[in-house]
């Protein structure tokens, strides 16, 4: 009976330990210090930052299947007009590429397609607003985590020499929650930013790969004989 109680006695501690233990993720940032405010509020605008521009690209990689026909007929026809009206009812970088295409029509090609081109970079740049801001906030988290490593090995040894002969663990705890925590903290968003980054990079190509294809349709459509208007 006393072995069966003892056994209960062992077995119960580690429950309560655990019990003791548990920490929340609230817990842990108030134990990463203040170098875990700069990684948190960078964490915040970064997620913003991706989400509005996901949406933004996304729509811009939309585009109406039918929308270089009805170009194409409108300027067979001579219809400039109605043309101009379509590309801008159309909500999309490639109408307004066409757009400044139509409206230049009269001029030499290479003139028209420069015109296009401009607009088609202008409207990439449109796309990769934020863009410098999401790379850098990337790149400066893993920084500051390990800013707060430093921080944190410098408080256990300046804990230890104030210490002297009576060094115990629980005087390095404050200083080894912040190296660890900032690090693992700084390395995981910096690491979620760049898978970010790079996804919004590869939906810009694509919108890229749209318009040249688009510019290159639409130079075909003007070396192709042309109806006037009655």
């Amino acid at each position: 009976m006393a072995f069966l109680q003892f056994i209960m006695q062992q077995g119960s501690v580690p429950v309560e330990t655990a019990s003791e233990m548990k920490l929340t993720l609230l817990d842990l940032a108030i134990k990463g210090g203040w170098v875990m405010i700069p990684i948190i509020l960078l964490s915040f605008v970064a997620v913003y930052i991706f989400i509005e521009r996901y949406y933004v690209i996304r729509k811009a990689t939309k585009e109406d299947q039918n929308f270089m026909n009805r170009i194409k007929d409108y300027i067979h026809d001579g219809k400039l007009e109605a043309a101009l009206a379509l590309c801008r009812s159309t909500e999309s970088p490639s109408a307004r590429m066409i757009e400044k295409g139509i409206s230049r029509l009269g001029r030499p090609l290479q003139d028209i397609s420069t015109a296009i081109e401009n607009v088609g970079k202008l409207e990439i740049s449109k796309l990769e607003k934020s863009f410098p801001t999401l790379a850098t906030i990337t790149g400066a988290e893993p920084m500051l985590g390990f800013l707060g490593t430093v921080i944190g090995m410098v408080q256990s040894f300046y804990a230890m020499s104030q210490a002297g002969n009576n060094i115990e663990v629980s005087l390095l705890s404050d200083g080894i929650y912040t190296a660890l925590i900032t690090t693992v903290a700084g390395l995981i968003v910096g690491i979620l930013g760049y898978f970010a980054y790079n996804t919004l990079v590869v939906k810009v190509e694509k919108v890229v790969f749209n318009l040249e294809a688009t510019l290159t349709e639409f130079l075909d459509i003007l070396n192709e004989p042309v109806k006037t208007e009655r």
